[in-house]
């Protein structure tokens, strides 16, 4: 396995678990191409799939703050 440079490791480590599972995401996406396409093809036609069910109104939009509630309520059990 090739040694990744301790500086670019160290530098990685100190971001925040966001940005480094961002950046994971990244470099993984860069090494396989034929991934990214599929990732992006799989959410253009999610987004498509939503976007019909709303127009249809076969969804309901249930505001953010509502949601979010609703999580801490089911956390805190």
């Amino acid at each position: 396995m090739a040694q990744i440079p301790e500086s670019v490791l160290n530098a990685a480590i100190a971001l925040s678990p966001e940005t480094r599972a961002a950046l994971a995401e990244e470099l993984w996406l860069s090494v396989d191409e034929k991934g990214r396409k599929q990732i992006e093809a799989a959410w253009s036609d999610e987004i498509d799939r939503r976007v019909t069910q709303l127009e249809s109104g076969d969804a309901e939009l249930i505001p953010g703050e509502q949601v979010m509630r609703e999580v801490r309520v089911l956390h805190d059990h």
